[in-house]
């Protein structure tokens, strides 16, 4: 009577996905390649939040072909969180979603089972962000943005009409640890770092400006800082910008969006990516372009 009372209960309060297994694979790899992070599927294991012919399990077991697993899960846990741009044997190029830390369990290494991020996107921060497969590819790639081998660039929506010719400016950033924030200065000041940032407005009108960034130094919050340093913070930053702004954008999460990545001057084993460019426009940025079309 229990049993029967909590399948009940399953069906009204979760969702449910049955899948017929095509070939033999392992019941993590199969709710992977179903959308499910690596991290939630293995909750869902410790659950017992799967079946596999109609039974609970809660080990990685093999499933046979013809099998039939169903799966119990939350509304959110298919979100979309993240878009594999491109991988090979060494490298992936993920698209991460606003909303979701880089580090971490629960992060993108928490989800891409094995992949080590090389860089660094904020939280609510969206966009291109590279991770190494393997030891000698996260280094060589660690390497290569340190010697700042790599292009990175950024859209931004920001408050108010902008007029940037791309040329590069350079500011003094320090850190706040106690706050969690960045300050910027003209010059320099005890315990400040260098930034360097080419911004271009791509779209202006009288109340925002889309606004291309060239991330010259890779810098806590540079380019949120820096912007709003420059009077124009990015539309939906609860950190630098101005809540009333905020509100009367309706915006909850930053426009900001690292959209291309060059790889350039590797010299070992990841050499033939030398050139390569990736390339993901946000949502926004693209919506803007339709209605002007």
């Amino acid at each position: 009577m229990l049993e029967f009372l909590e399948e009940i209960m399953y069906d009204i309060f979760m969702n449910k996905k049955s899948v017929i297994v095509e070939k033999k694979v392992k019941l993590l790899d199969l709710l992977c390649g179903q959308g499910f992070s690596y991290n939630y599927a293995c909750k869902l294991l410790r659950n017992k939040d799967v079946k596999v012919n109609g039974q609970r399990v809660k080990e990685n077991m093999e499933v046979l072909p013809s099998s039939e697993v169903t799966v119990f899960f939350q509304d959110d846990a298919l979100s979309p969180k993240f878009e594999i741009v491109y991988e090979d044997e060494n490298i992936y190029c993920i698209n991460k979603r606003s909303g979701i830390e880089v580090e971490g369990a629960d992060g993108l290494e928490g989800m891409i089972k094995g992949a080590r991020a090389v860089h660094r996107l904020d939280r609510n921060s969206e966009g291109l962000l590279l991770m190494a497969k393997n030891k000698i590819a996260e280094q060589e790639l660690k390497e290569g943005i340190k010697n700042r081998f790599f292009t990175k660039k950024y859209l931004a929506e920001v408050v108010g009409k902008t007029n940037f010719d791309g040329r590069v400016q350079k500011a003094y950033l320090l850190k706040d640890s106690e706050k969690g924030k960045v300050k910027i200065f003209q010059n320099e000041v005890k315990g400040s770092v260098e930034i360097l940032t080419a911004f271009k407005t791509i779209k202006s009108s009288a109340t925002s400006s889309i606004v291309e960034c060239n991330l010259i130094t890779g810098r806590t919050h540079q380019i949120r800082a820096h912007l709003a340093y420059l009077g124009h913070p990015i539309i939906g930053d609860g950190k630098y910008g101005k809540n009333e702004e905020n509100r009367k954008f309706k915006e909850k999460s930053q426009k900001l969006h690292c959209f291309y990545i060059k790889i350039d001057k590797l010299s070992q084993k990841l050499q033939y990516l030398n050139g390569k460019e990736f390339v993901c426009y946000p949502d926004w940025f693209k919506s803007k372009n339709n209605q002007n079309n």
